[in-house]
């Protein structure tokens, strides 16, 4: 049977919902949601499991926070023995205006953390979706940007984002990382 992890990073804990740096955790709980299954606190990370076509997907939301994300995915891997093309981690990105989104098959870590400790662990050569959480802070107040909390009118900006996401999930598994980013891509540039 085809397995697929789909990882959303973020921070475990009250404090840190809805906020900008938990963009990825946001994308798997529409996911989770639209299909009807719930997270299960497991090791490293709160995991859900759901089948597409005859694919195992697991969703994983690690609990390790950000910057040792590379700890729950490389477990998760292994544990359940999946090739690391098959998968998806799904982060913030200061770098693209907020709603916009951009799937790539691989490539650096931009500068993100979470991206940075699963490269150490595995790698580059892994799928990613970035999701855009804009920038718009004053210089050196990055940290504050990213874990602030969405306001309600850029909840409305990310909503068709997340939603998209849910599709290009479901896409990656059935068809590919390429067909998903020539599908998807051209959508990722919000109309702000």
């Amino acid at each position: 049977m085809d397995k697929y992890l789909i990882c959303g990073l973020g921070n475990p804990g009250a404090e840190y919902a809805e906020t900008r740096h938990n963009t990825g955790y946001m994308v798997l709980d529409a996911f989770a949601k639209a299909s009807n299954i719930v997270f299960e606190d497991k090791r490293y990370g709160f995991v859900a499991e759901t089948m597409l076509k005859g694919r195992k997907i697991f969703l994983l939301k690690p609990t390790t926070f950000m910057n040792l994300s590379g700890n729950a995915v490389r477990y998760w891997l292994n544990k359940e023995n999946i090739d690391q093309h098959r998968l998806l981690v799904i982060s913030d990105d200061v770098a693209l205006p907020l709603g916009n989104f951009r799937l790539k098959a691989s490539g650096s870590n931009g500068g993100h953390n979470g991206l940075g400790h699963i490269q150490q662990l595995i790698g580059q050569d892994y799928p990613r979706l970035r999701m855009g959480i804009g920038n718009d802070y004053p210089q050196g107040q990055q940290i504050n940007w990213v874990l602030g909390k969405y306001s309600e009118d850029e909840m409305k900006v990310l909503q068709p984002a997340l939603e998209h996401g849910i599709d290009i999930i479901k896409s990656f598994v059935l068809a590919g990382i390429d067909i998903t980013m020539n599908q998807y891509n051209k959508l990722g540039k919000a109309k702000v």
